[in-house]
């Protein structure tokens, strides 16, 4: 359709600006709120666009810039210092750089150096990372679309047969327990074991409840990851000492309608993320994202399945 063509060509530019600086950029700090700037995006939650996107972290994407590059240099220059190489694009010392050229090329500069003549070009990062927008006939389920440095693959997952709607939301009142430590199934097991039961033990059962994720475990170390359980609550409710309330920002949200199993929900929110916002004619603001548990819905979710709408705030592009 041709409004999804503009759209996803305006994410494209944007995104290719962002390329752009960062190879023009590289010996200077580099940080998610100024990368955000110039791709004119919400800084709270670039980091998820732009994995969702390239299939690789930030930090991961340049990372694997600096060093292709500093590899380029060094190929083309036999008498061209290590160290002034690696400084060169942002390394702040020499043995820095050797540990991470080494984890990721698999042998020290100068031995890599030695065997790869200049006629044999180091592969670049933005050659091996798959764009959502390059890729036709893709199968309609989760795929590696990348790795990270530690070998795991990213996953995407095809929307073609998921249900993605705009909804409107009023502020709505929350109560809330706080969780902070990996996202997975410990987080499971505190929404399960003591969240519900708290629930049910003031008398909120059978009311809509969310998970509010306040991190990305793509940024933030997961032990740091914090997590909001929350139920809807009435004006009048007054939380016990172990809860706190507030409000729900109200608005349009992209919801996407998700069942299935702790493993693929994170390949749906990269989904929604990278394939159909970009085409979307929205962008997200500073809200938070959050899982939506209608009663219903929590009434046919077993064992470790999950039934919920994945929601993230948007706004025109």
């Amino acid at each position: 359709m041709p409004g999804e063509v503009a759209a996803r060509a305006e994410y494209a530019r944007r995104m290719q600006r962002v390329l752009e600086h960062i190879d023009a950029h590289l010996a200077e700090p580099l940080d998610l709120k100024a990368l955000a700037t110039v791709a004119h995006f919400s800084p709270y939650h670039f980091h998820r666009l732009f994995g969702a996107w390239m299939g690789l972290t930030l930090g991961d994407y340049l990372r694997h810039r600096r060093l292709e590059t500093a590899a380029a240099r060094l190929q083309a220059d036999p008498a061209l210092p290590v160290l002034t190489a690696a400084l060169d694009v942002g390394f702040g010392s020499g043995e820095a750089f050797s540990r991470a050229f080494r984890q990721h090329f698999g042998s020290p500069p100068s031995t890599w150096r030695h065997q790869h003549p200049a006629t044999q070009a180091p592969r670049k990062a933005d050659q091996a990372v798959g764009n959502p927008d390059q890729a036709e006939g893709k199968p309609d389920q989760a795929r590696p679309h990348a790795c990270r440095d530690d070998g795991l693959p990213f996953y995407t997952l095809e929307l073609t047969n998921m249900d993605v709607r705009l909804i409107d939301l009023p502020p709505t009142r929350i109560a809330y327990l706080r969780y902070t430590g990996p996202y997975g199934p410990a987080l499971g097991e505190f929404f399960g074991r003591v969240f519900m039961p708290w629930v049910h033990a003031q008398g909120l059962g059978g009311r809509t409840t969310y998970g509010i994720s306040l991190d990305d475990p793509s940024v933030t170390p997961p032990s740091e990851c914090r997590c909001d359980c929350a139920v809807e609550v009435d004006d009048g409710y007054l939380p016990p000492g172990d809860a706190h309330v507030t409000t729900l920002p109200g608005g349009r949200y992209a919801a996407l309608h998700f069942e299935g199993s702790g493993a693929e929900i994170g390949a749906a929110w990269k989904a929604i993320f990278g394939q159909w916002l970009p085409a979307s004619g929205y962008q997200v603001d500073q809200r938070p994202c959050f899982e939506r548990y209608l009663p219903e819905q929590l009434a046919r979710m077993q064992g470790q399945g999950f039934v919920c709408d994945i929601c993230i705030p948007v706004v025109p592009l």
